[in-house]
């Protein structure tokens, strides 16, 4: 089986406004070109990003995170804040609930990993 390179406007590629239940500030618009699943259905990668804006957090899943181009804000529930910009690399665990904020616009490739329910 041969290596699947994961680039920009490939895949599965989806558009849409952050949801209202979830929005703090702004009206961000995410776009997402997703690329891999595995035959479990608890892998997924591919390339994210969104335009300025800030919502509510609260994962259920593991997700790895590499920023491609631009800078965020990742605020938890008791108030600690991390900027993580261009070439930062992340992990957001599941069970994490806080904000995230998108200075601008921001790109990132993304690994998210759901243990079986």
């Amino acid at each position: 089986m041969p290596l699947l390179r994961i680039k920009p406007d490939q895949g599965e590629i989806s558009q849409a406004p952050i949801s209202a239940a979830k929005l703090l500030a702004g009206s961000p618009v995410s776009k997402t070109a997703h690329q891999f699943t595995n035959m479990a259905h608890n892998f997924h990668c591919g390339i994210w990003e969104s335009d300025a804006g800030k919502w509510t957090l609260n994962y259920t899943e593991d997700e790895f995170c590499y920023i491609i181009d631009g800078s965020a804000i990742i605020e938890d529930e008791q108030g600690l804040k991390e900027t993580v910009n261009k070439g930062d690399a992340f992990v957001i665990p599941a069970g994490f609930k806080g904000t995230w904020e998108t200075l601008g616009q921001v790109q990132k490739y993304y690994a998210i990993y759901e243990a079986a329910q």
